[in-house]
């Protein structure tokens, strides 16, 4: 009857208290052919399009079905496997396109039923017969457990109470620290099965897909923290750091070096390494993001993990001040690789980080990366620079900021610069929207102006070309701006101009958006021109027919306010 119910009600509410109702069912039930069933309301109920239902089965449901699968002794040998397999055959079959919400749906799933899998390692584990309850029972930490999502994910609940929890944690960390894991088959198969098919189902999924990095190093933050420092340290971080192996050999050897592009690398760093937060922990953390951002550099690989590292972390205020470390790591390395990569990271930053971190840690550090020997490294600050642009609103920073990006584009050792001269377009288009408007018109706008004359003259066809692509689509980003007549006319307009010129002769499709780019800004123009000499209301009188138009002027003049009563109309109310 619940099954039908749940598959067929419309009302979210029907279906939350059926799914409540299968709980309950799941308490009583112990007819073992009803296992597979279950599992598959259970898929059905993760699936709802409700939230409220899918709540009601992460609360109720799954963990009084987690309960019987327990009892039944197919928690390991069925329901995590089977789900596993599931995540497996997704990413499989998402090479063109993954299905994020299954995959959130099959994921959560496996971490709801982590204390579940933590209570049976317990029991099972070769202390149990020894737990005695007699005397002072230990205390356990109030930080010990994740929060559950419910009292039945409560692993004391599961257990049976707090106290016999106590006694069971004090006994599993001095086995786990002094008598090993020797028959212990329960966690062995943790160790043995769950963590290597986890660690290679984490290699498999895309390292730029946020949300997908973003899933797993919850999940992974939860099962260590569930399972415990011990464990984490001898049973977790020893198997991803086989596989990360982190060596200045592996530079050049792809083998060894293909893992680090991987969302391996972003996962162990906010999944794995953050669970533990004292001095050690964070001297890891540090240290590990120090290793990726070398050996990616050292070796010409994509910068990807390392992005998505930054990401996650830079999402907690609490990480800003361990990220900028390692940055300035990177500021002070004896490789010109490595420095590019840290300026490059900087642009990241600069959005989540406060105004006065930027201020005192991020300015002057891509300041000292501006006047860099290698000029590959001076142009990599160009982006941050840019951000900082977009982002910022203290007065004095804005001006040091300036001050650099003027130095790029004026001074001369700079006029032949090719990639720089790139970068700054790009950076332009991208900043220049969102920018303080008077950074737009005194500084962006006229320098395109610039840049685009300038190309005109340039004799190399694939530079021009390249120029001239960058600077169409900056122009692109720029004409949904506000733009002044007075801007309009001496310097976006030429500057489009310059640059059909340079389409003319190297891309034809673009100059014909082009052409029509120009008409429409001179017809803005001119219709300003045209209205100007009619005073402030040549907006309105453009639109209107005249006998409303005349209208209109002796209704204005009807009016008998006084000042002081019109300036009060205008007034916002307190």
């Amino acid at each position: 009857m619940l099954q039908q119910m749940l598959m067929e009600d419309k009302a979210d509410l029907v279906r939350e208290a059926v799914i409540k109702s299968l709980g309950i069912i799941m308490g009583y039930i112990d007819d073992p052919d009803k296992y597979q069933q279950g599992f598959e309301l259970l898929l059905s109920a993760l699936g709802d399009p409700s939230e409220r239902v899918v709540s009601a089965t992460h609360q109720v449901f799954l963990p009084a079905y987690a309960a019987w699968t327990t009892e039944l002794g197919n928690l390991q040998s069925h329901l995590i496997p089977t789900l596993l397999n599931k995540i497996e055959k997704l990413l499989r079959e998402g090479e063109h396109g993954l299905d994020e919400h299954k995959l959130h749906m099959y994921l959560s799933a496996l971490q709801s039923m982590i204390p579940s899998l933590f209570a049976l390692v317990l029991q099972n584990a070769p202390f149990s017969s020894k737990v005695k309850l007699h005397g002072e029972v230990p205390q356990i930490e109030v930080t010990r457990f994740p929060r559950p999502m419910s009292p039945l994910q409560d692993v004391s609940t599961i257990i049976g109470s707090r106290e016999q929890l106590a006694v069971l944690l004090q006994l599993y960390d001095y086995q786990l620290e002094h008598e090993g894991t020797t028959g212990w088959e329960s966690l062995l198969w943790v160790v043995n099965q769950l963590l290597p098919q986890l660690i290679e189902i984490v290699g498999k999924i895309n390292v730029t897909s946020t949300a997908c990095v973003h899933e797993f190093s919850r999940f992974f933050w939860r099962l260590c923290r569930t399972f415990g420092k011990i464990f984490t340290n001898t049973k977790v971080k020893p198997q991803f750091q086989e596989i990360l192996r982190l060596s200045e050999e592996n530079i050049d050897s792809s083998a060894g070096n293909g893992v680090l592009t991987k969302a391996t690398v972003p996962i162990y760093a906010t999944g794995v390494l953050t669970c533990y937060i004292q001095e050690e922990d964070r001297k890891l953390l540090v240290g590990f993001l120090e290793d990726v951002m070398t050996l990616l550099s050292l070796s010409h690989a994509p910068l990807d993990s390392l992005k998505a590292s930054f990401v996650e972390l830079g999402a907690n205020p609490a990480y800003h001040e361990l990220l900028l470390t390692v940055l300035w790591y990177g500021v002070v390395h004896t490789s010109a690789l490595v420095r590019c990569t840290a300026a490059r990271m900087f642009e990241l930053l600069v959005k989540g980080v406060n105004e006065t971190l930027v201020a005192q840690r991020v300015v002057p550090a891509l300041i000292t990366l501006s006047s860099d020997p290698e000029i590959s490294v001076r142009i990599a600050t160009i982006p941050a620079f840019g951000t900082i642009m977009e982002t910022v609103i203290q007065r004095e920073l804005l001006e040091r900021v300036k001050m650099q990006l003027a130095s790029f584009l004026e001074d001369p050792q700079y006029q032949d610069q090719h990639s720089l001269h790139t970068e700054i377009i790009k950076t332009f288009g991208r900043v220049g929207p969102n920018a303080e408007p008077r950074f737009r018109d005194e500084f962006v706008i006229p320098h395109l102006h610039k840049l685009a004359l300038v190309n005109n003259l340039q004799i190399v066809d694939s530079k021009r070309l390249d120029i001239a692509t960058h600077l169409f689509e900056a122009y692109s980003a720029l004409s949904c701006c506000f733009i002044s007549e007075d801007l309009m006319v001496n310097h976006f307009l030429p500057g489009l101009r310059c640059l059909r010129t340079d389409m003319e002769h190297l891309s034809p499709e673009h100059e014909v958006i082009l052409s029509s780019m120009i008409k429409e800004c001179e017809q803005k123009v001119e219709n300003k021109t045209v209205q100007e000499p009619q005073g402030s209301i040549s907006i309105a009188a453009s639109l209107v027919s005249e006998d409303t138009k005349t209208k209109f002027l002796n209704k204005m003049g009807q009016l008998t306010t006084s000042g002081a009563m019109l300036a009060n109309v205008f007034q916002r109310k307190k």
